[in-house]
């Protein structure tokens, strides 16, 4: 069995309990601090993690700028922007809006990389924007926050455009050492928000915040970049997109677990598009 197909369902489970992990620690950290610490600890894990496997980590002066890149998007933009989206809205909204990334990884990767956008991509994309515009929709009845439908998309147009930007011009380092300097990167500005917003960090957290949080730094955050990215330079970036279509449900049913959400009827009708969207277009991508 070829291990690739193992990283999907394992970044489901990975990054769709993640939801409710940050979520949990939201309840006692500030979002800069979180991500501030979550970034930069998972960072300082994988770069000493690299050492301890015998990697150098150097990397050549031609990848600074695709590094730099790709750690804004995919990591920096994205992370912020999905912590402050779960102020802003429910877990499992925010989960479903943000994982809209692979309809919009499919229109940069056609206009940037030539991918081709077939029928089955376009009814994807068609049955996608109808969910995000029946979860959007309860805003003109002021029952939605703006910013609870702004973040998560932001987040997911963050993610595809670094991950096509990544596929046009990839960078040469060590996978594990590339990531780690690009989670320290995400770490740093959120550092800088930190300070400039006036956060102050938690004098003790509950048994339960700490574990969410260990599991966010750890499992969340450096094992799963690694697996991310692992599949990228398997597949096209559609395709590496649309296998992750199962981590909102994975969100969903965590955050009506663990942290006590309860989606309405509109939600289930938006939630259920934008998945469909996603199986629907699993079909179409094929392998690079």
């Amino acid at each position: 069995m070829d291990p690739i197909r193992l990283i999907p369902p394992a970044l489901a489970i990975l990054w769709g309990l993640n939801w409710p992990a940050v979520k949990i620690g939201l309840s006692e950290v500030p979002p800069f601090a979180l991500r501030m610490g979550g970034m930069g600890a998972g960072g300082l894990i994988l770069l000493a993690a690299a050492l301890l496997t015998g990697r150098s980590l150097r990397f050549a002066r031609s990848d600074v700028v695709p590094l730099l890149v790709g750690g804004l998007l995919n990591i920096t933009v994205f992370n912020l922007a999905v912590v402050f989206a779960q102020l802003a809205t429910t877990t499992s909204r925010a989960a479903i809006l943000t994982f809209t990334t692979p309809l919009w990884a499919i229109v940069l990767a056609y206009w940037v990389l030539g991918e081709k956008l077939d029928r089955t991509r376009v009814t994807a994309l068609v049955v996608g924007l109808a969910g995000i515009a029946v979860l959007a929709s309860p805003i003109f009845t002021g029952t939605v926050n703006p910013l609870g439908v702004l973040f998560p998309v932001v987040a997911a147009l963050s993610w595809a455009a670094g991950s096509v930007y990544l596929k046009r011009r990839p960078y040469r380092a060590d996978r594990m050492v590339a990531i780690g300097y690009q989670l320290l990167l995400a770490g740093s500005v959120a550092a800088v928000g930190f300070v400039v917003s006036g956060e102050t960090l938690p004098g003790s957290l509950s048994a339960w915040t700490a574990f969410a949080i260990a599991y966010h730094v750890v499992g969340a955050t450096a094992l799963a970049y690694v697996l991310w990215f692992t599949l990228l330079d398997r597949l096209t970036v559609g395709a590496a997109s649309m296998t992750t279509f199962a981590i909102p449900v994975v969100g969903v049913v965590g955050a009506m677990v663990l942290v006590g959400d309860r989606p309405g009827l509109l939600d289930y009708v938006g939630f259920a598009a934008v998945i469909a969207a996603a199986g629907l277009a699993t079909f179409g991508p094929k392998r690079a």
